[in-house]
């Protein structure tokens, strides 16, 4: 069966169907009810090689992150591929696990694939990935370090301000000694959380502790590795702020099997606010960065130029906002459960309820 029997079956012709299943908007719509009920009379399914090849868009965009296995990354896919098919879209989907030759060859296969687009939803690598993608014309969406250069959207995150309400938080409990568990640091993002943490210290008048900082992984373990190493300093925090999620629960975890209360002993702020958060024992408090809004910026930003035929000169921006959700581990430190200051604690809430 093929394009033909349809066309006979709803006596147009083949061109009709092709502008049809193609959904070029100036096909009369009768005609195209008739097209559509021969497809579904026949059960015909169109080639989706043969359209691509015709229409020169394959309806395919292509999609990159870091470790499906990251809580963080399944939402951003379930949304991006719902939209996907509202728009009669396929998605090809590829995780990099920070591999460089696993990421090479995805990206060969949807170049091969003739994608309409690609979101590099990656934290990481994307300089690479860039280098094989920018010069073939094809609509990108980068987080934090798209270029500007045509059909190229950047989602830019706001990491500042989740971060400073998540310090100013914890200052207004009375928290002094206010350590950071950082990502990788060859990444741009951890830097750029790092930094936000460190700017929101001296904001409210604290001294950044180098020996405070430590550096993780975005993995569980990390976590773990990173509370350990705290609680070998002399003089350990009384609260630990995380640069993901995933870096907090294996805090929590470390605390557990040191028999450290949280948040009685130590408070943990995470980052991301995935699904797993409000499942913890406590509810993790977290800084949000929505998924779902995230994958919806990426989907819009690649529908919206791999239509446009006249593409901004330097690209677009997109800012993805961050705050803080609050749950159940943080708490005043055992030792100051009061505020000192009441004037102070006052200044430091407004400030917090300011920045919301």
């Amino acid at each position: 069966m093929d394009i033909r029997d349809v066309a006979r079956r709803a006596k147009v012709s083949t061109a009709t169907v092709s502008r049809t299943v193609n959904q070029v908007a100036t096909v009369d719509a009768q005609l195209a009810k008739r097209v559509w009920k021969a497809i579904a009379e026949l059960g015909y399914y169109p080639n989706r090689q043969a359209r691509a090849l015709g229409s020169g868009r394959s309806r395919v965009f292509g999609l990159v992150v870091s470790e499906i296995t990251n809580p963080f990354f399944p939402e951003i896919v379930h949304t991006f591929e719902t939209l996907a098919v509202e728009q009669n879209y396929e998605i090809l989907l590829t995780s990099t696990v920070h591999d460089p030759k696993r990421m090479e060859l995805a990206v060969r296969r949807m170049i091969e694939s003739r994608v309409d687009g690609v979101a590099i939803l990656t934290f990481g690598m994307e300089e690479e990935l860039l280098e094989h993608l920018r010069f073939r014309g094809l609509p990108l969406v980068f987080v934090d370090v798209g270029p500007k250069a045509p059909r190229v959207s950047n989602i830019r995150v706001d990491y500042a301000h989740g971060i400073r309400q998540a310090v100013q938080h914890l200052a207004a409990m009375r928290h002094e000694r206010i350590a950071f568990v950082t990502g990788p640091l060859g990444l741009r993002s951890a830097v750029a959380r790092k930094v936000a943490f460190e700017e929101s210290l001296r904001e409210i008048g604290l001294t950044v502790r180098p020996d405070f900082i430590v550096e993780g992984d975005h993995r569980l373990t990390g976590g773990k590795r990173a509370l350990q190493a705290l609680c070998n300093l002399r003089d350990r925090p009384t609260a630990v702020l995380c640069s993901n999620d995933m870096t907090a629960i294996g805090v929590m975890r470390q605390a557990y099997d040191l028999g450290i209360s949280v948040p009685n002993d130590l408070s943990v702020i995470g980052f991301d606010d995935t699904r797993l958060a409000d499942f913890m024992i406590p509810p993790l408090t977290t800084v949000q960065m929505s998924q779902t809004e995230l994958a919806t910026l990426a989907f819009n930003a690649l529908l919206k130029d791999a239509r446009s035929e006249n593409p901004q000169p330097s690209g677009t921006e997109y800012l993805l906002k961050t705050q803080l959700i609050l749950r159940n581990s943080t708490a005043f430190p055992r030792n100051n459960s009061r505020p000192k200051s009441k004037v102070r604690n006052r200044k430091l809430s407004k400030s917090v309820e300011e920045s919301t």
